[in-house]
């Protein structure tokens, strides 16, 4: 439910061996993993649970390894998500996934979904931006974005990066120990999209 290939052809650019893959086994033998997604959270969380997959993931991020999350990969991660009823999410990341406002602060409408090029801003006091994926990407840099809904961590030093869409600010970016998480598409963001993989393959290399 995600651009996989997109994905797994980044990982190739900046020298990572991927495969997509459902195989429970490999997965936590990886040395890293990306959960790319798009489409609805209640249908994603479904497959999921068809597949088998929400322990595997779970373990996983439980031994440490680099972990990111995409789009609808990050909007997973949280406990549950308003889009189209009430779902239950992997409850990794302590939050809830609400919809983008079709109204300004001054009444007038904006369109939803948000599809295009939109800024990401570092938060103040975020001392750990340059240890993170975004190292080597200025704040207020495009990133390419495609979505509804959008994250809200319960604590805000989970928030690495935040943008503003209209006059109404949404966390853009999560980092919390080996978990990376991004409502944008690094993988169609150009060189700086590609930077994020890079570094995250640095994440993986610095692991052995």
């Amino acid at each position: 439910m995600g651009n996989l290939f997109s994905v797994q052809r980044a990982c190739e650019i900046v020298g990572l061996e991927s495969i997509v893959t459902t195989d429970k086994s490999l997965i936590l033998r990886s040395d890293g993993i990306i959960l790319p997604g798009v489409g609805a959270f209640g249908d994603a969380v479904d497959w999921l649970k068809r597949l088998d997959l929400i322990d595997p993931i779970k373990d996983f991020i439980d031994t440490g390894k680099p972990f990111m999350g995409i789009c609808l990969g990050m909007q997973l991660l949280m406990r549950e998500s308003e889009e189209f009823g009430r779902h239950k999410g992997l409850g990794i990341i302590e939050g809830v996934v609400k919809k983008l406002q079709d109204k300004n602060g001054q009444g007038r409408r904006v369109k939803v979904p948000q599809i295009g090029w939109n800024h990401i801003c570092k938060p103040a006091n975020k001392t750990f931006w340059d240890s993170s994926p975004l190292k080597g990407i200025n704040g207020g840099e495009y990133m390419y974005f495609a979505h509804s809904y959008f994250t809200v961590p319960e604590s805000r030093e989970d928030v690495l990066s935040v943008t503003d869409y209209e006059g109404n600010e949404f966390c853009s970016t999560i980092f919390k120990k080996n978990i990376f998480a991004c409502q944008y598409h690094p993988e169609k963001s150009t060189h700086k999209g590609m930077i994020v993989y890079k570094n995250f393959a640095d994440c993986i290399h610095e692991e052995y």
